[in-house]
């Protein structure tokens, strides 16, 4: 098992170093390295990533604003040569907070509770059933993926709806699409994803799911044909 990392810092020197630190590990896999945020947001939107190490004072965008500006955030391991940002720095779930210059076996602690944290929330998807965590109302909820009916477009926000409540959520369709199990959840329009399970008939134009219909995309159509033909 091993997990997906990048590596943010605009000193060349420290990255470099870093990065030979990620390489050596046998449980780590570098996606790859940056020296400012802006490179790192754009590599993130196109791979899975699974832990950031996160220098904090870098020009234009800190470590902290970029983290503000992440919908999903992976686990963090911030790296600074000042002490005084450590408490800041758990104010933003921080698995870890490394300090300049890094000994490996500090380092390696450090990969060491990023792993333990992961395998942790692993087990608890297969214990509990599977599980995502939106961040609705300034509160962070645990909504299990069974119990979605839709997922719909709603402005700037996403409406998630489940058989309890709904919710809006500052995020967008394409994430949503990216984080639910393809087998369960299909795109059937530009402003819908439908849990297939919740399905009780459709036509042509739509698919209804107890007394709301949802509108079908004519190129779509063919899509949850075939997720229901195999669920």
């Amino acid at each position: 098992m091993k997990l997906n990392c990048v590596v943010v810092d605009d000193s060349s020197i420290q990255r470099m170093i870093i990065a030979k630190l990620v390489n050596n590990h046998q449980n780590l896999n570098l996606i790859g390295d940056f020296s400012n945020a802006i490179e790192a947001k754009s590599c993130m939107s196109l791979h899975n990533v699974d832990l950031i190490f996160l220098d904090i004072e870098m020009p234009v965008i800190n470590g902290f604003d970029f983290l503000d500006g992440l919908k999903i955030k992976p686990q963090i391991i911030f790296i600074t040569s000042k002490a005084e940002y450590a408490m800041k720095a758990f104010d933003y779930d921080a698995t870890d907070y490394l300090q300049k210059p890094i000994a490996i076996d500090r380092f390696n602690a450090s990969v060491k509770r990023a792993i333990d944290f992961h395998l942790l929330k692993k087990d608890s998807k297969e214990e509990e059933g599977e599980h995502i965590f939106i961040k609705s109302n300034l509160k962070k909820l645990k909504i299990f993926t069974s119990k979605i009916k839709w997922i719909e477009a709603f402005g700037d926000y996403v409406r998630v709806v489940t058989e309890d409540d709904s919710n809006l959520v500052l995020s967008t369709m394409k994430s949503f699409e990216n984080d639910l199990s393809k087998e369960k959840f299909v795109r059937v329009h530009k402003s819908y994803i439908i849990n297939i399970d919740k399905v009780e008939r459709f036509n042509s134009k739509y698919a209804e799911i107890g007394m709301t219909k949802i509108p079908l995309s004519r190129h779509k159509k063919e899509d949850l044909v075939k997720a229901l033909a195999f669920s």
